[in-house]
């Protein structure tokens, strides 16, 4: 068995870390036991290119359990658990391709390792597989029956490939399941950036000026939780729906050119490219912390930052002291990589179980139904969002109701009135 991992000696914490989240991921169990009986996805090679975390580890696991050979690389290079990635290599006989910290030409080289298995499904998180594929490994096309996009950066990438036509197979959409956006967004990336900022800066966010990039379901989360933890939340955005929701929820809503001189954090969650720029830089309050939570590292122009800084120095692990030439300091926090997984954890593992029964249940529904599939982005199906929720919720021990004969019929008829 190939792979590329730090160091197998790291197996056994990771096993223990792995072991710990499968506990908080109840939805993903019980898939597991009936893929074990049922073997749904023998026979399919399948290449994730994801973030090595814990959680991951545990789709992986289900994926194998399920009949698949699977193979797994790093979907950012900063977001890799190396003693996952050495458990899953030697506990679970899972190749993995990933190293924390790689550069760029060794990240590409893990992707195009996971691609020599000549994948039948893709699962990507940002669409490095897709991308690599269509520039320069076409000829596992042949192979691929359909590929799986976790994040909302790559679903816009994948929408953009299939208006330009340059789209070979078809992807379906797990970021925009409901059981996935609903969740993993708001109170996974909300919980999570905060987590990551926390660790890398040890700061208090009460009474601060934090600045959010975007109000989308990612922004909500992160508002959400600095609020609760005391901060002044302000939202910089470019929809006019989304300002007016930002301020129905009782935040300052403002053009980034005024938050720029009154912030104290910014975080950007927009998944667009350079947020931040030199003329934000230029107005921004001497100690002004400026971190990312989008899929990429593009929405903070790091190279303007550059220019204008006369110094630079790591004065943390994840904190970056940029000196500017009238001695304000703007200080960078993990490269202006995602911070919650850059400084932290990523999501919290009970959030990531629907997330990831997601993605599982998907590969299953291409494996049966992929040949009827066009090369065009899709949705999730509706039954897998609406069973992960049931799932969920009986797993927390929560029960609903049903309709009753006469209300169902109610609904769908027209001859009842007032």
């Amino acid at each position: 068995m190939k792979y590329d991992v730090k160091d197998l000696d790291l197996a056994e914490k990771g096993k223990l870390r792995i072991e710990w989240a499968g506990m908080q991921m109840p939805v993903l169990d019980l898939i597991e036991k009936r893929f074990i009986d049922e073997q749904p996805l023998k026979g399919l090679r399948i290449a994730a290119c994801l973030h090595v975390t814990t959680e991951t580890a545990n789709l992986m696991r289900v994926l194998k359990a399920g009949g698949a050979e699977a193979a797994l690389c790093a979907s950012n290079p900063l977001s890799t658990q190396d003693d996952v990635a050495a458990s899953l290599v030697k506990d679970f006989e899972i190749p993995v391709f990933a190293i924390t910290g790689e550069d760029n030409k060794t990240y590409y080289e893990h992707v195009n390792m996971a691609l020599d298995t000549k994948p039948h499904i893709t699962m990507d998180d940002g669409g490095d597989l897709v991308s690599t594929i269509l520039k320069e490994r076409t000829e596992v096309l042949d192979d691929i029956i359909a590929g799986t996009e976790e994040t909302t950066t790559g679903v816009i990438r994948f929408k953009s490939m299939e208006a330009d036509g340059v789209l070979k197979y078809p992807v379906i959409a797990v970021n925009d399941a409901k059981t996935k956006h609903f969740f993993d967004n708001r109170y996974g990336t909300g919980q999570s950036t905060i987590d990551g900022i926390l660790r890398a800066t040890n700061i208090l966010l009460a009474g601060k000026n934090l600045v959010v990039g975007g109000y989308g379901w990612c922004g909500r989360g992160v508002a959400m939780r600095a609020e609760g933890m005391g901060a002044n939340v302000i939202i910089i955005e470019i929809d006019p729906l989304k300002a007016l929701e930002a301020t129905m929820d009782g935040y300052r809503v403002m053009p980034i050119a005024e938050a720029a001189r009154i912030g104290d954090i910014f975080v950007t969650v927009t998944g667009d490219i350079h947020i931040l720029r030199g003329e934000h830089f230029s107005v921004m309050k001497d100690g002004a912390i400026v971190a990312n939570s989008g899929h990429f590292n593009v929405e903070i122009n790091i190279s303007d930052l550059e220019k204008l800084a006369k110094g630079k120095r790591r004065i943390r692990e994840y904190v970056e002291e940029y000196t500017m030439a009238d001695d304000r300091r703007i200080f960078l926090l993990g490269e202006g990589r995602l911070i919650n997984l850059a400084a932290a954890e990523g999501h919290p593992a009970s959030v990531m179980d629907m997330s990831f029964a997601n993605q599982a249940l998907t590969a299953e529904y291409i494996k049966d139904h992929g040949s009827e599939l066009e090369a065009r982005v899709y949705s999730v199906p509706e039954d897998i969002d609406q069973h992960i929720a049931k799932l969920k919720l009986e797993s927390m021990g929560i029960k609903i109701d049903t309709l009753t004969p006469e209300q169902e019929k109610y609904l769908h008829s027209w001859e009842m009135g007032t």
